[in-house]
């Protein structure tokens, strides 16, 4: 399987997570700007954007670590334009968030962070 295959499974799979524990999926795979935002979701009172990482196993780091200063930048820039080209205004309740899958033995684990960086 090439690699966006595998990331549009995981998204699914993240997708499903988010609806069971009675989020509202929005949109996916915003793109602007030279970068995406994976899932944008509805959780209680904020507007979430939520990227998805997923990693084979822990041999290369945690999903989470992933998730440098760098993406969290380039999140944050895009959800500002997301905001004003949907909403006109950047006074909303808001969440930046991280799923994190894994897998090992053909199981899957999901993490879902909420609230995992600020704005940058």
């Amino acid at each position: 399987m090439n690699k966006r295959v595998v990331g549009d499974f995981y998204e699914n799979l993240a997708c499903s997570y988010i609806e069971e524990q009675g989020g509202k999926i929005i949109e996916r795979n915003y793109r602007a700007l030279r970068g995406e935002i994976d899932i944008i979701a509805k959780d209680g009172k904020y507007l979430c954007f939520i990227e998805v990482k997923y990693r084979r196993g822990n041999h290369y780091g945690h999903p989470e670590a992933a998730v440098d200063i760098r993406k969290q930048k380039q999140i944050c820039r895009i959800s500002g334009l997301y905001l004003i080209s949907k909403y006109n205004s950047l006074d909303l309740p808001i969440r930046y968030d991280v799923i994190a899958l894994s897998s090992s033995n053909d199981a899957v684990s999901i993490r879902w962070h909420k609230n995992a960086f600020s704005y940058i």
